[in-house]
């Protein structure tokens, strides 16, 4: 699944998950403040286990830190698609996000301020960003940007940061849900790969050496190929929904009414379907 997409899908999922509004779950309900912020932290998450690819969004994101931190994730997870995108990967980055969450400093002024979440919202921002297209290249911008964001969380509100290890490990999820649904599917159970007998190879005409690779990655493969068209198909409208989330997070926070307009956009429906219908 391409970048752009790992993000969008990143930030439906926490929006789903989160929000108490009408169009979602509700499942691990948090603050307008936290849909929102945590929507950008969660595309972000969506698209760390790519910190194995050298060349993807993310080494491009915080230049040249995040060009490091790419090229030393890839040599110890096997390259592209290896232990990142498997069930011990989405651990293990949820495990690291909730141990950062325990570093703190307590200062005079400002009580205990929680460095460990705001770097870590700092790096899944500018990650975020730069999939969605929202920062140009150059190093300044994308440090100015995602510094700014974590920097106005961390002074109006601080408390968001609980949420920090379950908002990594559903964006990381995510993303291991999206790229087990293209062709080159993941290592789930890495660092156990069974290779796919030798009569699946020999038949390729058989659906199962599309389920069952060579090297051991399974994949229900359909969207197809990575930026497929039916991948824009599916993406398309989950990307809306992420931005009717978050600006439905927004206009809350803001004071509007939006339990009233969502009442008359349902009155109206249920009106127009029930005049077509007779």
């Amino acid at each position: 699944m391409m970048g752009g997409h790992h993000a969008a899908s990143g930030a439906a999922a926490w929006v789903a998950v989160t929000s108490t509004t009408p169009i979602a779950f509700g499942w691990y309900p948090v603050s307008e403040v936290g849909v929102m912020t945590g929507a950008l932290v969660c595309a972000g998450a969506a698209l760390l286990p790519d910190a194995d690819h050298h060349r993807g969004t993310i080494a491009h994101s915080l230049p040249p830190v995040s060009e490091g931190v790419t090229r030393l994730v890839a040599s110890v997870s096997g390259g592209h698609r290896g232990a990142t995108h498997s069930i011990l990967g989405v651990a293990a980055f949820t495990a690291i996000a909730w141990v950062t969450s325990l570093l703190t400093i307590r200062t005079e002024t400002f009580g205990d301020v929680l460095v460990g979440p705001g770097v870590m919202a700092v790096l899944l921002i500018a990650f975020a960003l730069r999939a969605l297209r929202l920062t140009r290249k150059g190093r300044w911008w994308s440090w100015t940007t995602s510094l700014s964001l974590a920097a106005l969380v961390a002074v109006f509100a601080p408390e968001e940061w609980y949420w920090m290890p379950f908002c990594v490990g559903l964006g990381c999820a995510v993303h291991v849900l999206g790229d087990l649904v293209t062709t080159r599917g993941v290592p789930l159970l890495w660092p156990v790969r069974v290779r796919s007998p030798r009569w699946v190879r020999r038949y390729p005409v058989l659906p199962f050496d599309d389920v069952w690779r060579a090297g051991g990655n399974v994949s229900l493969p359909v969207l197809g190929d990575a930026g497929s068209w039916r991948e824009w198909v599916v993406m398309t409208p989950v990307s809306l929904y992420a931005v009717v989330g978050v600006t439905w997070a927004a206009l809350d926070q803001m004071g509007f009414d939006t339990a009233s307009v969502w009442d008359a956009v349902v009155a109206w429906t249920r009106t127009w379907t029930g005049a077509a219908g007779s």
